[in-house]
């Protein structure tokens, strides 16, 4: 994907908003917060992208999406109407997503990491979950919630109980959050960078862009000038980046 860069606009990165999550109250602060941001960062903004868990939960069944979450959708739809490019990534909580975004919304939907080039600079994004060695156990559940097989079994509950024992999992199951070491582990254990590291040894990109850690942080990548940046989280640390042609800065709402 290549996209143009006018001058005084900028992209913006977030991720990980877990909306649904922890209740009802706490998940509409957040709700509201992300769309106060989307308000501010629309005045300059070329695209958006938002990278994986904005739901902490959401499955598609073909004539069914989960309940809530009014408010963004009427202001995603807001701002694509306005001509304002808005693409989401899958993450590991909202994995089992199909056309809905890009029917309703206009929004492109990505299920891998993505090369991108804005202006000069090569990039590498998306949510980050299941990259990188190690984290076997995730690896393992993620093929099968992804099974074709798997999902059509779980179409089958009634929305009512699907939907209700998925968000239970979801908010209480750690190997699914990834959640459990939210400090920094060191590069040589920081799976999202040993990841970097390998593919900028296959090709160099300026920067790699993820979330899923939900801890923000910027970790120079290779001797080239590479840079690998978290976004962090819209839960706790209500981080973003702006790429605004020239540098990718975290900045904090």
């Amino acid at each position: 994907m290549n996209i143009s860069l006018p001058t005084s606009k900028s992209i913006y990165f977030v991720s990980d908003s877990h909306l649904g999550a922890p209740n009802a109250i706490k998940s509409r602060e957040k709700e509201l917060r992300l769309i106060h941001w989307l308000n501010r960062v629309s005045v300059n903004a070329e695209a958006i992208f938002l990278l994986g868990d904005i739901f902490d939960f959401w499955f598609e069944y073909k004539t069914v999406v989960p309940k809530g979450f009014t408010r963004l959708f009427g202001k995603l739809a807001e701002l694509t109407d306005r001509g304002i490019s808005i693409y989401l990534f899958v993450g590991n909580h909202d994995l089992w997503m199909d056309d809905y975004f890009e029917k309703e919304l206009g929004i492109p939907v990505f299920h891998k990491p993505l090369d991108l080039q804005v202006s000069g600079h090569s990039f590498l994004i998306g949510h980050g979950d299941g990259l990188g060695p190690g984290d076997t156990g995730f690896k393992l559940m993620k093929k099968v919630f992804t099974n074709p097989i798997c999902k059509t079994l779980f179409r089958w509950l009634h929305p009512d109980i699907g939907v209700k024992f998925a968000q239970y999992l979801s908010q209480r199951n750690k190997l699914i959050s990834g959640d459990d070491d939210v400090h920094f582990l060191g590069e040589d254990k920081e799976w999202l960078v040993q990841y970097c590291k390998r593919k900028t040894s296959q090709k160099h990109r300026d920067h790699f862009i993820f979330g899923h850690r939900h801890l923000p942080m910027q970790v120079p990548i290779g001797d080239k000038g590479g840079l690998y940046t978290n976004i962090g989280d819209w839960c706790s640390h209500f981080t973003y980046g702006e790429f605004d042609g020239m540098s990718l800065n975290l900045k904090h709402d």
